[in-house]
């Protein structure tokens, strides 16, 4: 049904249009009780051997939404009863910022994936901060945050500017994500090399640290998968040495190879996520675990489209797993799907747990 409709009506509309449409559905159900009762407990069946205990949270299950689709914190309760164990809000930034001019969304359908040129385009840190204060949350989930740099802000001015994000949202993060890798921010991913990266991820923990006291806030930062392999080493290394809790592979790429779809489609700027990403972003997550083995939590994410790609994620190295882009092509039983398939292959896996079968592909290979 879902392919049908979105053939026939979401394929004809704008991107972002009917990214609005959908998420107002979303929000709509969430919000009348009886509905969204009926709605969770048919998408969103729990498995008991799918629990999942990462960043010293608990959750129903490893998979999650990536940062990009609810930029607002507005429909966490909505995206939870679709069925995901977390939910990533952001990416947010210190000031508001409306992103960058429309067209800024496209879809790529012969390659399941879409190009987006947003630009942080979200309320800013302290809109985001007053409305996860004042949530009343329906359904139980781990929420992350993701914090960017303001637009405007000089590169050089980069760490006060997520500082002044992270001491407004971290007392209401389950834990935070500094993104340095979006390629829609002019100089962002210069933060990424490892003399720029150290002060401001410094910055940040005593951030968060300094504003929270009565607990520890999980940081991680998200990477961009065009790093070459030594920068990867080099960003691990570092956040082993800085005491992060993880690191997320991968932000969306700007790499334009194998692409089927229409040049004029192909051709536009910025980062392009879903099916495309697949391998390389496999290949940065099993030089991770290599790299840290079990000291940071990975959370793998980019070209994931079924179970069967989330199970080789977890294989090669990850805790949690998250997605974005095939949710837009899947529609809202992606995430049952998600959750039957991945308990099936356990259960036929000689694991016990998930937590037994994290990075096991990727140790075997070592040996």
């Amino acid at each position: 049904m879902y392919q049908f409709f979105f053939t026939t009506v979401f394929k004809r509309m704008d991107p972002e249009k009917a990214h609005h449409l959908a998420f107002a559905w979303i929000r709509f159900a969430a919000r009348v009780p009886v509905l969204r009762t009926f709605v969770a407990a048919f998408l969103a069946p729990r498995f008991k051997e799918l629990r999942t205990e990462a960043l010293g949270l608990r959750m129903h299950g490893p998979f999650g939404l990536a940062a990009g689709f609810d930029k607002n914190a507005v429909a966490i309760d909505g995206m939870t009863m679709l069925g995901f164990d977390h939910v990533e809000i952001g990416t947010v930034t210190g000031e508001a910022q409306p992103g960058n001019p429309p067209r800024r969304l496209f879809r790529l359908i012969p390659d399941r994936a879409l190009i987006n040129r947003m630009g942080f385009n979200n309320e800013g840190s302290a809109a985001v901060a007053d409305r996860l204060r004042t949530r009343r949350p329906v359904f139980k989930a781990a929420v992350g945050v993701n914090i960017g740099k303001t637009k405007s802000v000089p590169e050089a001015e980069a760490a006060a500017d997520y500082v002044k994000s992270a001491e407004r949202l971290a007392p209401y993060a389950d834990y935070l994500v500094v993104n340095v890798s979006s390629p829609n921010t002019p100089g962002l991913r210069n933060l990424q090399a490892t003399e720029s990266l150290r002060p401001l991820l410094t910055a940040v923990r005593e951030a968060a640290d300094r504003t929270v006291t009565d607990r520890r806030v999980p940081l991680l930062v998200k990477i961009a998968p065009d790093l070459a392999d030594a920068d990867i080493d080099a960003v691990a290394d570092l956040a082993v040495e800085l005491g992060l809790d993880g690191i997320i592979a991968t932000n969306t790429t700007i790499s334009r190879e194998g692409l089927r779809s229409e040049p004029s489609l192909t051709e536009e700027t910025g980062g392009m996520s879903g099916a495309p990403l697949k391998e390389r972003s496999l290949e940065v997550l099993r030089r991770l675990y290599a790299r840290v083995g079990d000291d940071l939590t990975l959370i793998g994410v980019g070209g994931i489209e079924n179970a069967e790609d989330a199970w080789q994620r977890i294989l090669a190295g990850a805790t949690l797993v998250q997605g974005y882009s095939a949710f837009i092509y899947e529609g809202p039983c992606w995430m049952r799907a998600m959750h039957k398939g991945l308990a099936a292959r356990l259960r036929t896996s000689p694991y016990a747990t998930l937590a037994d079968a994290v990075g096991a592909d990727t140790r075997k290979a070592a040996v």
